[in-house]
Order: structure tokens, then sequence, then C-alpha cells
């Protein structure tokens, strides 16, 4: 055939490849989730096969273990004892909680590991939202606010380097940055889960903290977070969230779930020039460890190849519970 462009010559051998390979993933791309509880044994979760809620001490191993990977950033989530929780959720901004005793214990034994935290109010609800729910079933936007904003002084001031809402509420990024910057944490960023839509992939995660929608009868508790979360039909919608987010201070737009979210990814990479990062939700996560449990599947070609479509999708950071599984693959330990 008398061809004159062959794409093939560039595939030709493995040297080739890497030469004009156009993305590429290591360790220092991801952010690693950890679950923390106050119980006295290291839990494992059920539906994360190879997740486990950490006691305080374990969790500084698993933190140092990251670190010896090339890992640098981690992501707290606390399990709460349900005699803890309230309809506020103000254990949320407890000086002596849980999360804070956990940022100033990592940042004791490994001070340059960054530390990112969740704002949030549904793992200290005891109604299971992000917000506070009035009597007549409706999420408070405004009063939940009040809270994120104390919360997010009580993390920073035990060590913080990023401050995570999570939460979906109108105006939260602005308030939460002028809380901040009021109280001289200045320095401390704001990776704000931007684009965070309403969905089904959630669901092993929610078990790991207990932190669903309880439905009860002394109020209506609406059954789902479909009016603070994003609808999964919509995408121009993550547009106008990101325009918000970065008006009001945020450092970091984050996208959430991920791989059925690449196309919100890329847009928001086409619309800023902030860092953009992809949250490899529980589903995803779980829906992996199932298929290579049964064996139909190679788990590490298939987590590598999905981590790598996050950065071609426009993705800067990857939150991603294989964090250490793929560090240890791109490291060539395993």
């Amino acid at each position: 055939m008398d061809l004159i462009y062959r794409p093939r010559r560039l595939r030709r051998t493995s040297s080739i490849r890497a030469l004009v390979q156009e993305t590429s993933l290591g360790p220092t791309d991801f952010i690693y989730p950890l679950f923390v509880h106050s119980g006295r044994e290291v839990e494992p979760i059920i539906a994360m096969p190879g997740s486990n809620r950490w006691t305080l001490d374990a969790l500084v191993f698993e933190v140092e273990r990251a670190w010896k990977l090339g890992i640098r950033c981690i992501v707290l989530f606390p399990k709460i004892d349900q005699s803890l929780k309230s309809e506020d959720g103000a254990e949320c901004f407890n000086e002596d909680g849980l999360i804070p005793r956990a940022i100033r214990l990592i940042k004791k034994e490994l001070p340059e590991m960054i530390i990112m935290t969740d704002v949030a109010l549904d793992p200290y609800s005891s109604d299971g939202h992000d917000g506070i729910v009035s009597n007549d079933g409706v999420i408070l936007n405004d009063e939940t606010i009040e809270n994120l904003c104390k919360q997010a002084l009580v993390q920073a001031s035990a060590g913080a380097d990023l401050i995570g809402p999570s939460d979906m509420m109108d105006g939260r990024v602005g308030a939460i940055r002028e809380a901040l910057d009021g109280e001289s944490f200045e320095d401390v960023g704001i990776i704000s889960y931007t684009a965070k839509y309403s969905s089904a992939y959630y669901g092993p995660f929610r078990e790991a903290l207990d932190s669903a929608p309880k439905l009860i009868a002394s109020k209506p508790i609406p059954k789902d977070k479909s009016t603070y979360q994003m609808n999964p039909a919509n995408s121009r919608e993550a547009i106008t969230e990101a325009q918000l987010d970065e008006q009001e201070g945020a450092d970091i737009l984050m996208v959430k779930p991920g791989l059925a979210y690449l196309d919100i990814i890329y847009r928001l990479r086409q619309e800023s020039e902030l860092p953009i990062a992809a949250y490899n939700v529980s589903g995803e996560y779980s829906m992996v460890k199932a298929a290579a449990e049964k064996g139909w599947i190679d788990e590490k070609k298939l987590v590598l190849e999905t981590l790598l479509c996050f950065k071609r999708a426009g993705a800067d950071l990857i939150l991603t519970y294989h964090a250490c599984d793929a560090a240890g693959w791109l490291n060539n330990l395993g």
C-alpha cells in the first residue's frame, strides 16, 4: 500500500510508545482516602475489600506506608460513634474530636504529609445528611454553613493543609475562605467538591461511615441528597458551580464520582485554569474488587488504565482507594 502516514510507526516498540506517550501517571497524582474510628481494633470494611476503618495508632502506620510508596496527600473520613451524633452535627467542630486528634497525630509523626479533610455534617448528623434538616424536612443552607465554617476552623487549627467542602451548600466556599482568612489561616487551601453528583456510586462509602440518610418517624427526612447534590443528567450546571467556586476562592476543583463523569472532568479542564481533582469513588472501587475476586478481570491492568483515563480526561489529582496498590505497581513493587 502506498501510505504516507502510518501511525503504527510510533507504536512499534515499548521505548517508542513511551517516548510519545501523552499522559503520565505517578504516585504523587494520588490522594489516599482513609477511614478512621475511635475503636480499639482495625475493622475491615466488608463492602470495600482491602479498605479498613483505622484506629488512630494504626492510621499513622498506614500513612507512613503511603508516604514510602510516594503518595504525598491523604484525606481523612471519620466514623463517629452514634452517641456523639446530633441533628446539628455539632461534634464536627469539637476541638478534641476524632479528626482533629488524627490530624495532630499524623502531623507530629509525618509533618510533610499533606492532610486534606472533609467538611460536611453527614458523618456527625443523626439525620445522615450533609446539612441540617429542618422540622419540615428541608436541608437548611445558611444555617449549615455556619457549622461548616466552625468545622473548617477546627481542622485548620489542628494542622490540615487542604479543606474539602463536600456538602454542596450554596456559598460555602466563600464563607469558609472568609472564616479561614479571618483567623489567619490564609495558607490553608480549599479543594472544593465542585461537581458532586447525587450518585448511586456512593453506597459502600456510606456503609463505611454509617452516613446514609436516616428515615425516622419524628420528622420527614429526605430519602436522598438530590436537593443539594447535582442531577446526574446535567453537565452545564457543573460549569456554573465551577465558576462560582472560583469566584469564592477555591484553590482546586473536584468532580465526584469520577469514572462515569469523565466528560465533566474534561469540560471543567477546558473552562478553568485551576487544578482539577477526580474522585474515584467507593462504588467504582468495589466493583473492580468484586470482579477481581471472581477472576473476571486483571485488577492491576484495569486499575492503572482507569487512573490513567482520569488524567487523560484532564484531572491533575485523583482521590482513589487504589492509591497504595497503584503506587506499588507503578514503582514495580508488585
